[in-house]
């Protein structure tokens, strides 16, 4: 390998919003100028929940479609769907005869995931095994993940160094990256936004009429009543930390100079906001809209996508097969 490998997986659970884009998307294709990136639409994580069957293809493409939009190049990066791999379910297998029952009840990200669903199924408890041979199929070595994915990265490492000491050295143990994203507030003024709860997010497809009108309803400074009323921007718990994102430094000294004197009103705040956040989006909805009217060539970057990747897989496969005595009789 010339360049260090990169793999992340994202879930087809419904529409891209705002934090994925910011906190994840940019981050991600901004590492394809450094690194050889797999980047996997993770669709066999998204069905050990409930879900709709029909929505489901769908959901794949529109992720696809997102990565796209955001600027992700297909010469230059891979984009797959994880079940046109099936090395990735083999491997995850194999993992599962080598990790105890015990170690993934106590994983503490399962405690969150088993709070938002009435069926704890087997596929639910095992998903940290299938995302460890999501990254190592590919051997790959560096993951950008969230801060709050950082305990399964761990768990990864973990699976690497039993089965190397195991059946001999065969993965290399993937570190966790840190891309530059910022964590983008919920609309609620509570966590930070995600799609799982409607009205918090601003969705990526949202046209400009509602993304303005989601603004303009967003709560501010409890305190400040009327127009002339001073404000303090560090109690506005979700405009001020989304023009943190997007805001240069010196024009939101001048617009927190303004609310704390009352010389600007909220929706001013609010309207500068908006102002930045179009500029960036719009030319992302632009592509969305050119690529969505356009499904086959996306279709056709998956199938592609799959197939460069694949032979990785499967080399990997053997090599694990011989390492365990699977391979030949």
């Amino acid at each position: 390998m010339s360049r260090e490998r990169v793999f992340s997986g994202i879930q087809p659970t419904g529409t891209l919003q705002l934090g994925n884009y910011l906190g994840a998307i940019k981050g991600m294709i901004e590492l394809v100028e450094h690194y050889e990136c797999i980047y996997g639409i993770v669709d066999y994580h998204a069905v050990t929940v409930p879900y709709n069957v029909e929505k489901m293809p769908q959901n794949k493409l529109n992720v696809a479609i997102g990565y796209l939009a955001a600027g992700l190049d297909p010469q230059k990066a891979t984009l797959m769907v994880q079940s046109d791999v099936p090395e990735h379910t083999e491997l995850a297998w194999l993992f599962g005869c080598i990790t105890s029952v015990n170690k993934l009840e106590h994983l503490p990200t399962l405690k969150d995931k088993l709070e938002t669903v009435d069926f704890f199924s087997s596929g639910l408890l095992n998903y940290p095994i299938l995302q460890a041979a999501d990254i190592v199929i590919y051997k790959a070595t560096l993951v950008p993940v969230g801060r709050d994915q950082e305990a399964h990265i761990e768990f990864t490492r973990e699976v690497v160094r039993k089965f190397n000491n195991t059946f001999g050295q065969t993965f290399p143990e993937p570190a966790s990256y840190n891309t530059p994203g910022a964590i983008v507030p919920s609309l609620s003024g509570e966590g930070k936004m995600s799609k799982s709860v409607p009205g918090s997010y601003i969705a990526l497809t949202d046209t400009p009429e509602e993304i303005w009108q989601k603004l303009a309803q967003t709560l501010t400074d409890p305190r400040r009543v009327r127009r002339d009323d001073p404000g303090d921007p560090e109690a506005c718990p979700v405009i001020w930390q989304l023009h943190h994102i997007y805001t240069p430094e010196e024009k939101r000294a001048e617009l927190a100079e303004g609310c704390r004197t009352a010389g600007i009103g909220c929706l001013q705040c609010k309207r500068e906001l908006y102002r930045l956040m179009m500029e960036d989006l719009s030319p992302l909805q632009e592509r969305w809209r050119d690529l969505a009217a356009h499904p086959d060539y996306v279709r056709d970057v998956l199938r592609e996508g799959a197939a460069r990747v694949r032979p990785i897989a499967q080399a990997t496969m053997a090599e694990v097969r011989e390492k365990m005595g699977l391979a030949g009789v």
